[in-house]
């Protein structure tokens, strides 16, 4: 018995004297850092340029808002954020696509209503879409199928984020 508790004794000690004074050794060349840092501005932290004069690849060449928001269309685009869009964006946060809120401060309303109603084309040819889409990892925008006054009316809805 007593060899027993020598024998713990000692590896207990042997455990603790290897415990202390450890040097860390600075190395030469690469090092990473995973340490995650948030940025306020969406942009930023996605690296995609802001590009208010782009206007996509689509059926809408020119789209400009009345001052006055419309009511009745928020409530329809509002409707269709929640029933097809919330699958992959959410308002103030990435998900699997971008954040929406401010969505008019980085792109133009035709930019974002081309998005919503020809991802497929703007996916192959939009230099901002291509970026997005490099950006959230190769996740697609589905066509929705949306008409053209569905899509207006999402686009009315964003404009209240």
């Amino acid at each position: 018995m007593k060899k027993i508790v020598m024998v713990l004794v000692l590896a207990l000690g042997a455990m603790i004297a290897s415990c202390g004074g450890k040097k860390e050794e600075k190395k030469d060349g690469f090092e990473v850092s995973r340490t995650k840092t948030e940025d306020t501005k969406t942009e930023a932290k996605e690296g995609v340029p802001v590009d208010m004069d782009n206007k996509g690849v689509g059926p809408i060449s020119d789209l400009e808002f009345p001052a006055e928001i419309n009511d009745e269309m928020v409530a329809r685009g509002k409707a269709q954020f929640e029933s097809i869009c919330v699958a992959c964006h959410m308002v103030d946060q990435r998900m699997i696509g971008p954040a929406l809120k401010g969505v008019y401060d980085r792109r133009s309303p035709e930019w974002v209503m081309n998005m919503i109603l020809n991802p497929d084309g703007m996916l192959k040819e939009d230099p901002i879409a291509k970026a997005l889409l490099k950006e959230y990892n190769n996740a697609i925008m589905l066509n929705q199928n949306l008409s053209e006054d569905e899509a207006r009316d999402v686009a009315e809805y964003l404009r209240t984020l």
